[in-house]
């Protein structure tokens, strides 16, 4: 008989369903990984406590997967080499002027990759201090910031090296994508709108290459400041409009490329002071209200084949002389002629009026643009030069637009 209960007992646990796995957090499932373990975060919304991540790691989210703070605290801290961080969608990273409270940290690691991410309510997106051979990439940043004192910046970098910030796009932030003390970085293929100050500011960083990013209607433009070796190629700067707007602002700024850009729609296309030994080669300087204001202290500048057309004014400069060279532009202003066809005119074109000299000391002289007035100082200017720098010319004008950069 005994036997028989025994039996039935056992009979009776064997048959029992398992008990379901109490739900692991976040935290717990990355204690538990071992380093290089790849985590899958199902769909929903996980609402937990900052993630600090210790060990090279892959945290991938799978369609629908949220990781949403309560607005007190960063959500993921990246504090090891190798961490990747996928697919996931953050929110709820509340500001504070205590500290640069970011979604995703990066302090002191190298070779993370931040990829394929859609931020949305945060003070910072992703902000890396200390940080190496790091990628930001195919992630998008908004904000609808409303003061540029209480908004944070999207992709943010302090003392770090061969970042690789690509195809990422990025709205209504302070600024869009800001480097300080960062050298030899890509930034390349973002797309950086309707930001409250800058669609791309950095500083102190040298030798960094930013190719194909289109920057439009940022409320002050894009800063480039105390930078050497700098290379910007087939950017577009739009619609940056206002007293203190351009599309560009150089400052200073030593040896450098700035090729193949478009500038179109700005206050001032490029601003530049302080800016030596620079190559400004076929860029398009399209419907500004200046294309180029070149102060005094910027010295040893090459223009060529550059296009401009449609400017309120060409060029404008505090200073009477210039040691930069213009040569083989197009100016639509340009009126001369070309008897041996060589596609070049035979007279050269100096593309700074006394009326812009005049506007840039006296700016209320703007109201008298398009007078009679305007028209008969600028050609008496032109016939006898006595404002107006006699060495910033243009010896070889296009007369035709160049089809090639």
């Amino acid at each position: 008989m005994f036997v028989r209960v025994m039996l039935f007992v056992a009979l009776a646990f064997a048959a029992a369903p398992a008990m379901p796995a109490p739900a692991q957090s976040l935290a717990e499932r990355l204690e538990r990984a071992a380093p290089y373990d790849t985590l899958r975060i199902p769909a929903g919304t996980w609402t937990e406590t900052t993630l600090h991540i210790r060990k090279p790691v892959v945290l991938v989210g799978e369609p629908g997967a949220r990781l949403k703070g309560d607005g007190s605290h960063e959500l993921i801290v990246i504090l090891s080499d190798d961490v990747t961080i996928q697919g996931l969608d953050l929110s709820g990273v509340g500001r504070t002027f205590m500290e640069d409270r970011a979604a995703i940290r990066v302090q002191d690691a190298s070779r993370c990759r931040i990829a394929d991410n859609t931020f949305s309510d945060v003070f910072f997106g992703v902000y890396m201090a200390r940080a190496a051979d790091c990628t930001v990439s195919g992630n998008t940043l908004s904000a609808n910031f409303e003061r540029e004192t209480t908004g944070g910046n999207a992709i943010h970098s302090w003392y770090s090296n061969r970042l690789h910030i690509v195809d990422n796009v990025i709205t209504g932030f302070r600024d869009g994508i800001y480097l300080e003390f960062t050298n030899d970085s890509e930034v390349a293929g973002n797309r950086s709108d309707h930001n409250l100050r800058y669609g791309l500011h950095f500083m102190f960083s040298d030798r960094c290459s930013y190719d194909r990013n289109s920057f439009s209607d940022n409320r002050a433009g894009v800063a480039v400041m105390y930078a050497d070796g700098l290379s910007m190629r087939d950017n577009t700067f739009q619609r940056a409009w206002g007293s203190s707007a351009y599309g560009l602002l150089l400052k200073e700024i030593r040896r450098g490329e700035i090729l193949g850009n478009t500038f179109q729609g700005n206050s001032v296309g490029i601003l530049m002071e302080s800016t030596d030994a620079m190559d400004f080669h076929g860029n398009q300087f399209l419907e500004n209200g200046w294309a180029i204001k070149m102060m005094a202290s910027s010295i040893g500048n090459t223009f060529e084949d550059n296009v401009f057309a449609g400017n309120t004014f060409d060029i404008a400069t505090n200073s009477r002389s210039s040691t930069s060279r213009f040569t083989a532009n197009y100016w639509d202003r340009y009126t001369g002629y070309d008897l041996d066809r060589d596609g070049f005119g035979d007279v050269p074109f100096r593309p700074v009026s006394l009326f812009s000299v005049l506007a840039e000391r006296h700016e209320a002289m703007l109201y008298l643009y398009r007078s009679v007035l305007v028209d008969l100082l600028n050609t008496a200017e032109s016939l006898l030069p006595v404002l107006t720098p006699v060495d910033l010319a243009d010896h070889r004008p296009r007369m035709v637009l160049p089809t090639t950069r």
